[in-house]
Protein backbone atom coordinates (compact mmCIF):
# COMPACT_ATOMS: atom_id res chain seq x y z
CA UNK A 1 0.00 0.00 0.00
CA UNK A 2 1.00 3.47 -0.82
CA UNK A 3 0.27 5.57 2.13
CA UNK A 4 -0.34 9.51 1.29
CA UNK A 5 -0.59 12.29 4.12
CA UNK A 6 -3.60 14.54 4.06
CA UNK A 7 -3.52 17.93 6.28
CA UNK A 8 -5.41 16.22 8.54
CA UNK A 9 -3.38 15.03 11.10
CA UNK A 10 -3.56 11.42 11.37
CA UNK A 11 -5.95 11.28 8.26
CA UNK A 12 -4.15 9.34 5.23
CA UNK A 13 -5.29 8.79 1.58
CA UNK A 14 -3.92 5.05 0.86
CA UNK A 15 -3.21 3.30 -2.70
CA UNK A 16 -3.17 -0.10 -3.74
CA UNK A 17 0.22 -0.99 -4.83
CA UNK A 18 -0.55 -3.54 -7.80
CA UNK A 19 1.44 -6.68 -8.59
CA UNK A 20 0.03 -7.33 -12.34
CA UNK A 21 0.65 -10.15 -15.01
CA UNK A 22 -1.89 -11.58 -17.50
CA UNK A 23 -4.51 -12.70 -14.89
CA UNK A 24 -5.21 -8.73 -13.62
CA UNK A 25 -3.73 -7.76 -10.33
CA UNK A 26 -3.25 -8.45 -6.91
CA UNK A 27 -3.02 -5.71 -4.00
CA UNK A 28 -3.26 -5.66 -0.32
CA UNK A 29 -6.21 -3.49 0.90
CA UNK A 30 -5.18 -3.55 4.77
CA UNK A 31 -1.88 -4.94 6.42
CA UNK A 32 -2.06 -4.19 10.69
CA UNK A 33 1.58 -4.01 10.56
CA UNK A 34 1.55 -1.34 7.99
CA UNK A 35 -1.31 0.89 9.46
CA UNK A 36 0.76 0.43 12.84
CA UNK A 37 3.98 1.45 11.35
CA UNK A 38 2.19 4.78 9.91
CA UNK A 39 0.41 5.35 13.19
CA UNK A 40 -3.12 4.24 12.26
CA UNK A 41 -5.04 2.21 14.57
CA UNK A 42 -5.40 -0.95 12.67
CA UNK A 43 -8.30 -2.33 14.80
CA UNK A 44 -11.27 -3.20 12.66
CA UNK A 45 -14.20 -4.42 14.83
CA UNK A 46 -17.16 -3.98 12.21
CA UNK A 47 -17.58 -3.29 8.62
CA UNK A 48 -20.23 -1.59 6.95
CA UNK A 49 -21.76 -1.46 3.60
CA UNK A 50 -24.21 1.35 2.20
CA UNK A 51 -25.96 1.81 -0.71
CA UNK A 52 -26.84 5.07 -2.68
CA UNK A 53 -29.78 4.93 -5.31
CA UNK A 54 -28.88 8.05 -6.89
CA UNK A 55 -26.18 11.06 -8.07
CA UNK A 56 -26.38 13.73 -5.45
CA UNK A 57 -26.82 11.75 -2.45
CA UNK A 58 -25.09 13.33 0.50
CA UNK A 59 -24.47 10.72 3.95
CA UNK A 60 -22.71 12.57 6.80
CA UNK A 61 -21.31 14.19 8.77
CA UNK A 62 -20.83 11.44 11.29
CA UNK A 63 -19.03 10.57 14.44
CA UNK A 64 -19.23 9.12 17.45
CA UNK A 65 -18.29 10.40 20.86
CA UNK A 66 -15.11 9.04 23.00
CA UNK A 67 -15.43 6.25 24.52
CA UNK A 68 -16.72 5.20 21.50
CA UNK A 69 -15.33 7.17 18.68
CA UNK A 70 -14.20 5.43 15.29
CA UNK A 71 -11.76 5.41 13.14
CA UNK A 72 -12.83 4.70 9.62
CA UNK A 73 -11.13 3.16 6.70
CA UNK A 74 -13.62 3.84 3.64
CA UNK A 75 -13.91 2.75 -0.01
CA UNK A 76 -16.10 3.19 -2.59
CA UNK A 77 -16.68 -0.10 -4.37
CA UNK A 78 -19.04 0.65 -7.31
CA UNK A 79 -19.85 4.22 -8.00
CA UNK A 80 -17.91 7.44 -7.25
CA UNK A 81 -17.90 9.71 -3.97
CA UNK A 82 -16.49 12.77 -3.40
CA UNK A 83 -15.33 11.68 -0.07
CA UNK A 84 -15.00 14.61 3.34
CA UNK A 85 -13.51 14.42 6.79
CA UNK A 86 -13.78 17.45 9.28
CA UNK A 87 -11.42 17.32 12.36
CA UNK A 88 -13.26 18.14 15.15
CA UNK A 89 -10.15 17.49 17.62
CA UNK A 90 -10.25 20.57 20.15
CA UNK A 91 -6.50 20.52 20.23
CA UNK A 92 -5.81 19.18 16.47
CA UNK A 93 -3.60 21.83 14.54
CA UNK A 94 -6.42 20.82 12.05
CA UNK A 95 -9.28 21.81 14.30
CA UNK A 96 -12.55 22.67 12.27
CA UNK A 97 -10.56 21.79 8.80
CA UNK A 98 -11.39 19.79 6.36
CA UNK A 99 -10.21 17.53 3.74
CA UNK A 100 -11.91 15.63 0.81
CA UNK A 101 -10.82 13.70 -1.99
CA UNK A 102 -12.60 11.10 -4.70
CA UNK A 103 -12.55 7.77 -3.92
CA UNK A 104 -14.12 5.82 -7.13
CA UNK A 105 -14.66 1.83 -7.80
CA UNK A 106 -11.73 2.11 -10.68
CA UNK A 107 -9.29 4.33 -8.66
CA UNK A 108 -10.00 2.06 -5.75
CA UNK A 109 -8.14 4.37 -3.56
CA UNK A 110 -9.28 4.64 -0.27
CA UNK A 111 -9.48 7.23 2.81
CA UNK A 112 -8.46 6.75 6.60
CA UNK A 113 -10.37 9.13 9.21
CA UNK A 114 -9.20 8.70 12.52
CA UNK A 115 -11.00 8.69 15.94
CA UNK A 116 -12.60 12.49 16.77
CA UNK A 117 -13.52 13.50 12.84
CA UNK A 118 -16.80 13.87 11.36
CA UNK A 119 -17.12 11.65 8.39
CA UNK A 120 -19.39 11.99 4.86
CA UNK A 121 -19.56 11.98 1.48
CA UNK A 122 -21.62 12.75 -1.84
CA UNK A 123 -22.16 10.09 -4.83
CA UNK A 124 -20.95 11.01 -7.82
CA UNK A 125 -23.04 8.70 -10.04
CA UNK A 126 -26.14 6.97 -9.64
CA UNK A 127 -25.46 3.04 -8.08
CA UNK A 128 -22.65 3.94 -5.85
CA UNK A 129 -21.31 1.13 -2.75
CA UNK A 130 -19.36 2.21 -0.20
CA UNK A 131 -17.28 0.09 1.94
CA UNK A 132 -16.30 0.56 5.41
CA UNK A 133 -14.25 -0.22 8.23
CA UNK A 134 -14.20 0.99 11.70
CA UNK A 135 -12.63 0.62 14.61
CA UNK A 136 -15.74 0.83 17.22
CA UNK A 137 -19.09 -0.73 17.19
CA UNK A 138 -22.00 1.76 15.92
CA UNK A 139 -23.40 3.44 19.47
CA UNK A 140 -26.38 5.62 18.88
CA UNK A 141 -26.17 6.57 22.35
CA UNK A 142 -22.68 8.05 21.12
CA UNK A 143 -23.62 8.89 17.87
CA UNK A 144 -23.61 12.76 16.99
CA UNK A 145 -23.30 15.21 13.35
CA UNK A 146 -22.94 18.06 11.97
CA UNK A 147 -23.76 19.83 9.13
CA UNK A 148 -22.81 19.16 5.94
CA UNK A 149 -23.20 22.88 4.82
CA UNK A 150 -22.20 24.67 8.08
CA UNK A 151 -20.27 27.91 7.84
CA UNK A 152 -18.11 26.86 10.91
CA UNK A 153 -16.11 24.49 7.67
CA UNK A 154 -16.92 26.01 4.43
CA UNK A 155 -16.72 22.81 2.76
CA UNK A 156 -16.68 22.93 -0.93
CA UNK A 157 -18.40 20.00 -2.60
CA UNK A 158 -18.37 19.76 -6.05
CA UNK A 159 -22.02 20.22 -6.44
CA UNK A 160 -25.42 20.41 -4.11
CA UNK A 161 -26.55 17.43 -2.98
CA UNK A 162 -30.07 16.06 -4.06
CA UNK A 163 -30.78 13.76 -1.87
CA UNK A 164 -30.39 13.95 1.98
CA UNK A 165 -32.30 12.19 4.90
CA UNK A 166 -34.17 14.23 7.87
CA UNK A 167 -31.64 13.16 10.17
CA UNK A 168 -28.35 14.36 8.28
CA UNK A 169 -30.79 18.12 7.35
CA UNK A 170 -31.42 18.60 10.90
CA UNK A 171 -27.70 18.60 12.25
CA UNK A 172 -27.44 22.04 14.64
CA UNK A 173 -24.50 24.25 14.08
CA UNK A 174 -21.47 23.59 15.26
CA UNK A 175 -20.04 24.90 17.98
CA UNK A 176 -16.36 25.23 18.63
Amino acid sequence: MIFHETDIPGAWVIDLEYRADSRGFFARAFCAREFEAHGINATVVQCNLSYSHARGTLRGMHYQLAPQAEAKLVRCTAGAIFDVIVDLRPGSAAYCRWYGVELTASNRRMLYAPEGCAHGYLTLVDGTDVFYQVSAYYAPEAERGVRWNDSAFGIRWPFEPSVISERDRAHPDFVP
